[in-house]
C-alpha cells in the first residue's frame, strides 16, 4: 500500500523548510493545522467534524477535557469510534527532541486513567521527513 498523494505532499513540504520548522519560532498549533490535521484527515479521520456529528459522536476531540489525579487535562488530539475513544496523540512542534525529551511519553502515559476511558493506542506525533515506500 503506498502512502496517499497528500501524505507525500506533507513529507516533502517538511523536508524542503525543516530548517524554519525546527528553528523554535514555529509553534504546536502551527504545526497541528499544517501537517497532522491534513495527515489523520487524508487517513480517513473526521477532523474537522464535517459530517457535523453531535459532540458525543465526533470522531476527533481536539483538546478533549480528561480528570486525571484530580487535575484537569487536554491531549492534543482523542480519536473515537461511536463516542468511544479509541487513542490519543500529542503533537510537538518540531524544536521538541521527541526521541531524547522523556516529557511527550510521560505526558502520553498519564491519558487515560479511568478504565471507561482506556485506550489501547497512544502515540506523540512531529513531522521527521522521509518516507520510505517500500
Amino acid at each position: 500500500m503506498t502512502a496517499p498523494d497528500i501524505v507525500k505532499n506533507l513529507v516533502t513540504r517538511f523536508e524542503e523548510h525543516r530548517d524554519a520548522y525546527r528553528s523554535g519560532r514555529y509553534n504546536e498549533t502551527q504545526l497541528r493545522r499544517e501537517f497532522p490535521d491534513p495527515f489523520f484527515e487524508a487517513l480517513g479521520w473526521d477532523i474537522f467534524n464535517k459530517q457535523n456529528y453531535a459532540e458525543m459522536y465526533k470522531d476527533v476531540i481536539h483538546e478533549d477535557s480528561l480528570e486525571i489525579e484530580g487535575e484537569k487535562k487536554a491531549p492534543d488530539y482523542a480519536f473515537r469510534v461511536g463516542g468511544t475513544r479509541k487513542f490519543f496523540v500529542e503533537a510537538k512542534k518540531p524544536a521538541v527532541n521527541i526521541e531524547m525529551n522523556i516529557h511527550p511519553a510521560f505526558q502520553l502515559r498519564r491519558y487515560p486513567v479511568p478504565p471507561t476511558s482506556r485506550c489501547p493506542l497512544q502515540g506523540a506525533t512531529q513531522p521527521v521527513g522521509r518516507l520510505n515506500e517500500s
